[in-house]
């Protein structure tokens, strides 16, 4: 059994890139791919806003490389994959975590809050998968997991910018499916639920809203990051391999009431 899921599950010898790793859910995933066995390329807005996890991967024993990079940069993320290729020698896995979220009501949203989301979650992502993609097509194999969400599903509220761009995460992860899964190129996402995150901490500050929310999760709690590790890894592992174009809802049955 345990060399069945080593062969299945495990990722020893594979390189990872993991966006928006400084702390919360990319962390836990970052975190998730070394504990497999992969070497982990871990990305922040800049190289000493990922110490931590870089601290907690060296402690356990897990290759690693801290990197800078502007999401809303085209040149510094092509920098981040040549210096990825520059320390590794290849690319196996992408996890494009990175983004951010406004929150104002749609008739008060103002051009440049709408044009910073859609840079930082639809536009960046794209060009992560685009400079990752040319390497893996190169090798003829990859992973690459994007960071969609409920509201890749529905509207939200007051989020029309970060409700837009992860509806874009969806049908870009999609049609890159459709190009690349004959070049053994795997394009999936994990749309999150509701989690204890930096991006929720004002909206937990709302008892109102937090009230209503939980209440309507089925198993009546909100995620915590490590909750996204076991799906993390199936993506990112030879068990995933005929799944392709997928958005897997890891949201404590919201999607199902």
């Amino acid at each position: 059994m345990q060399e069945y899921l080593n062969t299945q599950f495990g990722l020893a010898g594979k390189v990872a890139i993991v966006t928006g790793a400084s702390r919360g859910l990319g962390q836990a995933m970052a975190i998730a791919l070394g504990e497999a066995g992969a070497s982990v390329v871990a990305v922040g807005s800049k190289p000493e806003n990922v110490a931590s996890t870089i601290e907690i991967l060296k402690a356990k024993n897990i290759s690693c490389l801290a990197l800078g990079c502007d999401q809303g940069d085209g040149e510094q993320i092509n920098a981040v994959i040549q210096d990825t290729l520059a320390a590794f020698g290849k690319i196996d896995i992408l996890v494009n975590n990175a983004g951010t979220i406004k929150r104002s009501p749609a008739h008060e949203f103002s051009d440049d809050d709408w044009n910073e989301v859609i840079n930082i979650n639809l536009n960046g992502v794209f060009k992560f998968c685009r400079e990752a993609g040319k390497q893996m097509l190169k090798q003829g194999s990859g992973k690459i997991i994007n960071i969609a969400s409920l509201l890749s599903f529905s509207g939200g509220i007051t989020v029309p910018a970060y409700a837009a761009s992860k509806g874009g995460v969806a049908q870009i992860t999609k049609a890159l499916a459709n190009e690349w899964a004959s070049s053994g190129i795997q394009v999936n996402a994990i749309a999150p639920g509701y989690f204890e995150t930096d991006n929720t901490f004002n909206l937990r500050q709302d008892e109102e809203r937090f009230s209503s929310i939980t209440a309507r999760i089925p198993c009546g709690e909100w995620g915590k990051p490590e909750d996204l590790a076991g799906a993390t890894v199936f993506l990112s592992s030879k068990a995933s391999n005929y799944m392709n174009g997928h958005i897997m809802l890891v949201d404590g049955g919201w999607m199902a009431r």
